[in-house]
């Protein structure tokens, strides 16, 4: 029996669209979706009502669970928050770890957040490039091996890329566009990419893709 493993980097991010976004917002590092960034989002959720994906794993940071809550609205699933999946917590991005919702106050904004779930890997500040693949390909790995049915991982371009590497065993290099789709296959204890940063379920795609 084969098991699906769908990978999502999250919609384009309101200090994306808005520089000047972060010297008003109460958590500068943890930017919620811009208006394209949800329809984005949208764009994902339709694309992937078939797939038959029973759980759906969001990095903490507010644009991921966002991304996830209108993935999970399409698909009527619930969202488990998963550290393992944060963002590269890069010592030349943020002078400490970047502070984010806690589960209970992401629950209140999104029903679908499982709060009874408890992150399988936690993230740590400061981490360098290779922690960070490191750290979401081992999660990626534990979490397919663990819930046994298909899956959808939503998290940023360095977790993206880790998950994809960790699950290939392999340190290839792929682009990871916003809201771009991987889907790998295991069949008969062997993973294979089937797609790689796929964004033909979009609308509007960016021009520069801004991590790798």
């Amino acid at each position: 029996m084969s098991q699906t493993v769908w990978i999502a980097r999250h919609g384009n991010r309101q200090d994306f669209v808005d520089s000047s976004w972060h010297r008003t917002a109460e958590r500068p590092f943890d930017p919620g979706l811009s208006p394209d960034g949800i329809l984005q989002a949208k764009q994902l959720g339709e694309r992937l009502k078939a797939e038959k994906i029973a759980y759906i794993f969001a990095s903490p940071f507010l644009r991921a669970v966002e991304t996830a809550h209108y993935v999970a609205d399409a698909l009527d699933l619930s969202i488990k928050v998963e550290s393992g999946l944060s963002e590269f917590l890069n010592p030349n991005w943020f002078f400490s770890t970047p502070e984010q919702l806690a589960l209970d106050s992401l629950a209140q904004i999104f029903p679908e957040v499982d709060r009874g779930y408890n992150s399988r890997a936690i993230a740590q500040y400061p981490e360098t490039e290779q922690t960070a693949f490191l750290r979401a390909g081992k999660v990626a790995r534990q979490l397919a091996d663990e819930f046994s049915q298909n899956l959808l991982l939503v998290g940023h371009g360095a977790s993206v890329l880790g998950a994809v590497r960790g699950l290939l065993n392999q340190p290839i290099h792929v682009s990871c566009p916003l809201c771009g789709l991987f889907k790998l296959v295991r069949q008969e204890g062997e993973w294979l990419m089937e797609l790689s940063g796929d964004v033909s379920h979009l609308s509007k795609t960016e021009q520069n893709i801004r991590y790798i």
